[in-house]
């Protein structure tokens, strides 16, 4: 009998567009969380990993979830998945 279990961990790369990647230092990076993250979790971890600069950018983000905007910072994050963190955008 093969039992599978759930992992113990979800990794979820996300990328930084603009004036969050300025902030994070960095374009894109891989973060684990514990299984059963939500964004709120992910976007506390960013904020602890990157300091004062992506903590005041990441109150004003928008956030893509695989492609999809996400506005509830209860939506679970699954193993894999892909978060676009976007700055406010100026331009005309």
């Amino acid at each position: 009998m093969n039992v599978t279990t759930a992992p113990a961990t979800a990794t979820v790369r996300v990328r930084y567009f603009a004036g969050a990647r300025a902030a994070a230092g960095v374009s894109e990076e891989n973060v684990q969380l514990a299984a059963g993250a939500r964004m709120r979790d992910l976007v506390d971890e960013l904020a602890s990993r990157h300091g004062q600069a992506l903590t005041r950018v990441l109150t004003a983000c928008s956030f893509l979830l695989d492609g999809i905007a996400v506005r509830d910072t209860s939506t679970p994050l699954s193993d894999g998945a892909g978060v676009d963190v976007l700055p406010p955008f100026a331009g005309g």
